[in-house]
């Protein structure tokens, strides 16, 4: 059975300013800012919720369907797909808009500067959350609209899904995410967003966590906690080789967790897959760069929690 992964597929176009971006602005002059950064270093890469996600479970060996709309200068990015075998029967193409773009700029104090263009992922809501073969799905940030559409089609077909919110989740109201607490079988936040989700609903992380079968609340390097009915999951963060890009690492980890829950593991285990999904993709630069065979896998996560999983 699949996952069925509904989010946002994008372009990251990442430059390095060697510079610092305060020493480039001048504080009372903001009101008429006008500046321009030389940036010798630019890297194009594949990013976007589904994407993200869909890439970390098929590298663990899991079902993975990523849904999502893309606009016509895709080309490129469903070579990758093609590439690395993911599913692309649920992606659609909005011909006459752009794909997600995302342009980072990021200076030597590791400050950034963003500017996202959101183009087909507004059309999310095209979409809808087929019949038949889906055992697990995702509401991951995509386009406003789709995600309130997907969280309560997932319902309506007794599907149990993954509300994560990330940065969508300042769209939405309190009325909205407690009806998307409701409608799911999990909640994935990091601590920021669990604040935020705090004070939007009204409801504590207790509070929250008696409406779902899961919790999940990532606090970077000091690991996970995973709130279920019988109790809280300590989970630790799996050690990295290198810390050399965060980005994406969030997927990563919800990319673990779903394997763990196709595979109907354990709590436990399923953090601790989540979380060495997570070390992975900070040791390479990008979101879809770490690769692994499910050998090496396996060998690493006994190395580091001491135990193998079934």
């Amino acid at each position: 059975m699949s996952a069925l992964i509904c989010g946002s597929f994008a372009y990251d176009t990442i430059m390095v300013f060697p510079g610092h971006f305060k020493n480039e602005i001048l504080p009372d002059k903001v009101h008429i800012l006008n500046v321009a950064f030389l940036v010798p270093q630019l890297r194009r890469e594949y990013g976007g919720t589904a994407g993200n996600i869909a890439y970390n479970l098929k590298l663990l060996g899991g079902d993975a369907k990523p849904m999502g709309t893309v606009g016509a200068d895709f080309e490129h990015y469903a070579a990758w797909l093609k590439k690395n075998d993911i599913c692309s029967d649920y992606i659609k193409t909005i011909e006459e808009t752009y794909t997600a773009q995302a342009y980072i700029t990021t200076d030597l104090d590791d400050n950034q500067i963003t500017a996202f263009h959101p183009g087909a992922m507004n059309h999310a809501h095209q979409q809808d959350v087929p019949d038949g073969g889906i055992r697990i799905g995702t509401v991951s940030p995509d386009g406003r609209e789709g995600m309130l559409k997907h969280a309560r089609q997932f319902a309506e077909a007794g599907i149990p899904f993954i509300f994560d919110p990330g940065q969508g989740l300042p769209m939405f109201n309190g009325a909205e995410l407690r009806e998307f607490v409701e409608l799911a079988s999990y909640v994935a936040v990091n601590d920021y967003e669990s604040e935020l989700l705090m004070d939007r609903t009204d409801w504590t992380l207790k509070e929250v966590a008696a409406r779902v079968d899961a919790l999940i609340v990532t606090r970077g390097g000091k690991g996970s906690q995973i709130y279920t009915p019988e109790k809280v999951h300590e989970v630790p963060c799996a050690k990295a080789d290198s810390l050399t890009d965060p980005t994406g690492c969030g997927d990563a980890f919800r990319g673990g967790l779903l394997y763990g829950l196709l595979q109907g593991m354990d709590w436990a285990t399923t953090g601790r897959i989540a979380s060495l999904m997570g070390a992975y993709n900070i040791e390479r630069p990008g979101t879809q760069n770490h690769s692994f065979h499910i050998e090496q896998f396996r060998e690493r996560f006994k190395e580091e929690f001491r135990y193998d999983f079934a």
